[in-house]
């Protein structure tokens, strides 16, 4: 009677030890809303206001956005979620070329991988996780259910839009062949000025796009001209999440890559200034 009262209790204490949550098992998807403003700089100066609201609302696909970070303790992945062009109907396939592809990060392990395609060519970023250095401050606010702390940091603006493309930076970057050109300075390093929210209650340090390092998740960031907002949180869902890295492209560093779509922005002008002379 014993022997069988102690088969039952070990039987009993390893069901119980099976079923405890491991590390891996802690899973959650939150879901975002980001908004960008246009700047129109100079041309905009010369429209009326019903040919601002009109090309608002052609590239409104770009500036409205939402995506979904899945996420456990030490990994997560952040997806744009796919939707139609407000004019045409169809998916922005020329915004695609110039927007962030999905991507993954291992927080433990310091590591990036996104993928990005470019005029039909695929690319495997791999990198480190953008190295943020986080001023904590005292303001505190509810988001959601969520009480949220903020945090500020300045960023190198290069390093948050790496997978975009500038003509001014090509414009930048381009030798001047000017022989009375005095001699060039290094450029100045424009910088952004970032303000994130994080959520202590989900204890990860991920938060969507290049933001993360916080102690709790990033609910809500502002950057530039950019605001992305957390609008649900799903924690430990039924479903178990797959959250796995992308591994189809040619790999390449995030400063590779950028020099990689500058060099073909180039030809491309290139080749039309050749096409009309």
């Amino acid at each position: 009677m014993k022997s069988f009262l102690f088969k039952l209790s070990l039987l009993a204490f390893v069901l119980l030890m099976s079923s405890k949550p491991t590390t891996q098992e802690f899973q959650g998807q939150a879901f975002y809303f980001s908004k960008s403003t246009m700047d129109l700089g100079n041309w905009g100066a010369r429209m009326s206001e019903a040919q601002k609201k009109q090309m608002q609302a052609r590239l409104k696909n770009r500036l409205e956005k939402n995506y979904i970070l899945s996420f456990n303790k030490e990994e997560s992945i952040f997806k744009e979620e796919d939707k139609l062009d407000a004019m045409s109907g169809a998916t922005d396939s020329w915004g695609k070329n110039f927007s962030q592809g999905d991507q993954y990060k291992n927080v433990k392990e310091n590591a990036l991988v996104q993928s990005q395609e470019f005029y039909g060519k695929k690319f495997l970023v791999k990198d480190k996780i953008q190295a943020i250095s986080w001023k904590m401050e005292k303001e505190s606010k509810q988001i959601g259910q969520y009480v949220c702390f903020k945090a500020t940091a300045l960023i190198p603006t290069a390093e948050l839009t790496w997978y975009n493309f500038s003509w001014s930076n090509l414009r930048a970057s381009t030798p001047k062949n000017d022989a009375t050109a005095t001699e060039s300075k290094d450029p100045e390093i424009k910088m952004t000025e970032v303000e994130a929210w994080y959520a202590p209650q989900i204890p990860v340090g991920h938060g969507p796009a290049e933001y993360a390092g916080l102690p709790g998740l990033i609910l809500e960031v502002s950057a530039g001209n950019t605001t992305m907002l957390c609008s649900k949180i799903v924690m430990n869902p039924e479903e178990k999440i797959k959250i796995e890295a992308p591994d189809k492209g040619k790999v390449i560093t995030k400063s590779d890559y950028q020099k990689t779509i500058s060099q073909k922005m180039q030809e491309m002008r290139d080749n039309r200034g050749r096409r009309r002379s």
